[in-house]
């Protein structure tokens, strides 16, 4: 069974899972809260000002939403630097659901929108790639299989959007495991941003080998989680207690 698709309270789409009991963005404001997290706290609005190429890679591809508003963001600020956007989907969803997402008052090129539809429609098993979008030097890696499946060759990210769902239903994608795999696709000023504030999952990093902080979480959020390899990346930003964390996870402190 499809997903049934929720306007959220910013006029943007979202979806309920019926199998994680989860929605796949925060009701009060789907593409806000993405913005706020991924483009604007994490600071990758500002990277793109800077003219640099560009790797993200997204653990959740979802409703395709953050991939829309990177695209949207280039066109708008008319950046044609080399993007490459890659994303991991175990669930992916279906052409028709696709078509009936409404991000229409948060992507100013409407054009954009058919571009779901057509990814959904083409998508099979294992690496699938579509590209250049619109002129732009943008590429989609969407990569349908599990995160444990995912293994590119040399791939070293900016960006990391870690968009799952919550640790409560999805515990394995916040492991010291994946984070030491996601560490291992950075470099050292890879930034990992996440909507995520619980101790837990940043015990996971902590053990991993990142360092984390805490941020203004968006939309009623008391906190969300930037973590980096490079301490000078986290500046301005209040650190946890990566030792304590780091222990408490290993300990099975946490339970």
């Amino acid at each position: 069974m499809s997903p049934e698709i929720h306007s959220t309270k910013d006029g943007s789409s979202t979806l309920y899972s019926d199998q994680f009991e989860q929605f796949y963005h925060n009701p009060n404001g789907a593409a806000t809260e993405s913005i706020h997290v991924f483009f604007e706290t994490s600071g990758l609005t500002e990277h793109l000002k800077k003219g640099k190429s560009l790797a993200v890679l997204e653990v959740g591809f979802g409703t395709g939403l953050n991939f829309l508003l990177l695209a949207d963001l280039l066109i708008e600020c008319k950046i044609n630097i080399p993007v490459r956007f890659y994303s991991i989907e175990a669930f992916p969803i279906d052409t028709e659901t696709a078509k009936g997402f409404d991000f229409t008052g948060h992507i100013k090129n409407q054009e954009l929108n058919s571009i779901l539809p057509e990814v959904f429609d083409k998508i099979k098993p294992g690496m699938n790639m579509l590209g250049p979008i619109d002129e732009l030097d943008l590429e989609l890696h969407l990569f349908y299989g599990s995160f444990d499946e995912f293994r590119p060759d040399n791939l070293q990210v900016d960006y990391i959007f870690h968009d799952p769902f919550s640790p409560e239903v999805n515990e394995e994608l916040w492991t010291m495991e994946t984070f030491l795999k996601l560490h291992s696709l950075s470099k050292l000023e890879t930034v990992l941003a996440t909507y995520c504030a619980a101790s837990k999952a940043r015990g996971a990093m902590c053990a991993a080998g990142w360092h984390v902080a805490r941020a203004q979480g968006a939309l009623g959020k008391r906190e969300m989680t930037l973590a980096s390899l490079s301490k000078e990346k986290l500046k301005g930003f209040k650190r946890v207690n990566e030792e304590r964390l780091a222990h408490r996870y290993t300990t099975d402190d946490f339970d």
